[in-house]
C-alpha cells in the first residue's frame, strides 16, 4: 500500500536515456525518492549507482520483488521492453515506459490488460506534450483559433543515422525495435492525435538508405533491416469529425537538414512549430501563430506552461514534468495521460504504415 504523504519510491532500468535524462529528472522532484537502478552490465551499474548513492540491483527479479518499490521507470532498448514491463506489471508496480512502447500493438494490449486487472498507473514518455511551447500550441487549437484544420505537414528531417561509418546497433535492427518510426515515428503520431484528433487511414512508403553497417562486435558487415525514411499520408479525424489531410515525412539519413517542422493549417490560421536543434527538446524550438490574412507573430508560452527550472540538457524538464504527471496519478488515483492507451493509438498507426509499405495498399484503422 502506497502511503501517498510520502515520495513515491521509485528504480530506473537502463543506463543510457535513463542516467542522463531520467536520473536528473526524478532527482530533482519533491514527490519521488530513487532508490535504485537496474542494468544488465554490473560494472555499468555499480559506476552509477557510486556516483549516485542508490542501491544496485543485480537482477530484475530482485527489482521487481522488491516490496520497497512502488514504480519503474523503463529506459532499456526496445527489444526487452515488453518482456520487463510485463513481470514488474505482474509484481504490482507502475511504471513510465520509454517509447516505442513495445515491438507491436498486440504488446501494448497484452501490457493494458493486465495494468488494469491492477489498477496501476502505466505512463508513456511522450516528452513533448509537456514542452511549453507545444502546450501553448494545443491551447491555440483547444480555444479553437485556427477554427477546422484543412491541412496537416510534419516534417521531421534529421542526420543523427546519416554517417554510412556509424556502426551497426539495434537501431538498424527491425526486429529490436529499431529504424525511424520507433525514434520519431512513435512521437509524431502522438502529437498529431494529441493536437487534432485520431488516425482514420494511411498510406505509405518506408525505405532503407543505407542498406549495410559495419557491426564492431562481429567484426563484420551486416544488412541493415530497420528503415531510416517513412513518408506516409493519413487522414485525421477532426473533433467535428472532419477527415484532414495530413503528411508525414520523417528521416534520420537526411545531411545539413532542417530538422523539426510541424505547420497546421486551418479556415481561421495557420500555426507553425519548428526547429532546427538536432540534439534538444526545448532549446531552438519556435512557435509561430497567424488569424486570417494577418502575418506569421511569434507566441511565447503563457507563464503557467513554462518550467519552473531548466537545465542545459533541454530535455530534462519535459521528462521531468511527464514523471510528476506519472507520480500524481499515482498519489491521486487518477488515469495517467499520457499512457498505454496514447501509447497503443501511435503503435497501431507504426504497425500499419509498415503493413502498408509492404502491401502497396491504404489501410483503415478501426
Amino acid at each position: 500500500m502506497i502511503n501517498t504523504d510520502h515520495p513515491i519510491r521509485i528504480a530506473i532500468a537502463g543506463l543510457g536515456f535513463g542516467e542522463s535524462v531520467h536520473i536528473p529528472a526524478s532527482l530533482s522532484n519533491k514527490n519521488i525518492e530513487l532508490v535504485g537502478l537496474w542494468h544488465p552490465r554490473p560494472e555499468r551499474l555499480k559506476e552509477v549507482c557510486n556516483k549516485h548513492n542508490l542501491r544496485a540491483y543485480e537482477t530484475w527479479e530482485d527489482l521487481v520483488n522488491d516490496s520497497k518499490v512502488d514504480g519503474i521507470i523503463i529506459a532499456t532498448p526496445p527489444a526487452p521492453r515488453y518482456e520487463l514491463a510485463l513481470e514488474a506489471i505482474k509484481g504490482g508496480k507502475h511504471l513510465l515506459l520509454e517509447k516505442p512502447t513495445c515491438l507491436n500493438s498486440e504488446e501494448v494490449k497484452e501490457l493494458q490488460r493486465n495494468a488494469l486487472k491492477r489498477n496501476l498507473k502505466i505512463a508513456v514518455d511522450y516528452e513533448y506534450r509537456a514542452v511549453p511551447l507545444f502546450m501553448q500550441a494545443k491551447r491555440i487549437i483547444n480555444e479553437k483559433k485556427l477554427d477546422e484544420p484543412y491541412f496537416v505537414k510534419l516534417d521531421w528531417l534529421m542526420s543523427s543515422r546519416a554517417n554510412p561509418d556509424r556502426p551497426w546497433n539495434w537501431y538498424s535492427d527491425e526486429d529490436s525495435g529499431g529504424g525511424v518510426l520507433g525514434a520519431l515515428g512513435t512521437h509524431a503520431f502522438d502529437m498529431i492525435h494529441w493536437l487534432i484528433g485520431p488516425t482514420h487511414s494511411l498510406s505509405a512508403i518506408n525505405s532503407t538508405s543505407i542498406k549495410q553497417r559495419y557491426c564492431t562486435q562481429s567484426k563484420t558487415t551486416k544488412k541493415v533491416t530497420s528503415e531510416d525514411v517513412s513518408i506516409s499520408q493519413l487522414q485525421i479525424k477532426s473533433i467535428s469529425n472532419n477527415l484532414i489531410p495530413v503528411q508525414v515525412n520523417l528521416s534520420a539519413v537526411t545531411k545539413q537538414s532542417r530538422g523539426f517542422s510541424l505547420e497546421i493549417y486551418g479556415s481561421n490560421g495557420t500555426l507553425i512549430l519548428s526547429s532546427d536543434n538536432q540534439n534538444d527538446y526545448v532549446h531552438g524550438f519556435g512557435l509561430w501563430f497567424s488569424t486570417k490574412e494577418e502575418v506569421l507573430k511569434s507566441i511565447q508560452p503563457d507563464s503557467d506552461l513554462s518550467f519552473s527550472k531548466i537545465w542545459t540538457d533541454g530535455r530534462i524538464a519535459p521528462v521531468a514534468r511527464i514523471q510528476n504527471w506519472w507520480v500524481q496519478s499515482i498519489k491521486d488515483g487518477t488515469p495517467v495521460i499520457p499512457g498505454l492507451a496514447e501509447g497503443l493509438a501511435s503503435q497501431i498507426v507504426c504497425d500499419k504504415i509498415k503493413e502498408s509499405n509492404s502491401i502497396g495498399m491504404k489501410l483503415e484503422i478501426n
